[in-house]
């Protein structure tokens, strides 16, 4: 694979199949945390390095023992052991190191265990189309792109907010508008890359 064709992965794992703005998964903490921008990152920053170790692993597992030897139907169930293992360890570090954060975040965080964008992310790499480096490649970019639209969406969460938004408008309708709003944006990036 050349340099251009992983570079027109990643750019396409970003911006034209956004993880939550064209394939629809991880919603429920994109429109949980992304009330402000502090936990948004730090959600970002924490699906990043889950996706893409999980992914990785995941893809690795299933490569070299759940493929050879016909176990394709446990896959589900030792990604999701592989996922809840990465959430642990951050889930601790964050109680240690950052503590703000880790309570600013509250209940999304173990429930990256449970996100389908990181379980379907897994399962979307650990096929015969992709091989470790593809995988990596794209893995981490959707991720990033996660990070990007959730980043993105807090800000104008944080605007909105404070602006004049009608009484029935206000709070989860508004920030379901903007969402539609953002993935139509996103859209229009199909023809580009």
């Amino acid at each position: 694979m050349t340099l251009g064709e992983i570079l027109t992965l990643a750019f396409s794992a970003v911006l034209v199949e956004n993880i939550i703005l064209s394939r629809f998964l991880g919603t429920c903490p994109f429109l949980g945390v992304s009330s402000k921008q502090e936990s948004a990152v730090g959600m970002g920053l924490a699906v990043i390095f889950v996706i893409t170790l999980s992914s990785v692993i995941s893809w690795t597992l299933f490569e070299f023992i759940l493929a050879p030897f016909a176990m394709g139907y446990m896959a589900t169930i030792v990604f999701i052991l592989v996922i809840a293992s990465l959430v642990q360890i951050i889930e601790m570090f964050l109680k240690k190191v950052v503590p703000s954060l880790y309570k600013s975040m509250g209940i999304y965080l173990p429930l990256i265990t449970t996100n389908c964008g990181v379980l379907g992310m897994a399962k979307i790499v650990a096929t015969p189309e992709y091989n470790l480096l593809t995988s990596f490649v794209m893995s981490f970019a959707s991720s990033v792109g996660f990070l990007l639209v959730i980043y993105i969406f807090s800000s104008l969460r944080e605007k909105i907010d404070n602006g004049p938004v009608p009484l029935p408008f206000k709070g989860v309708p508004i920030a379901l508008i903007m969402a539609g709003l953002m993935a139509m944006i996103f859209a229009k990036f199909v023809g580009v890359i």
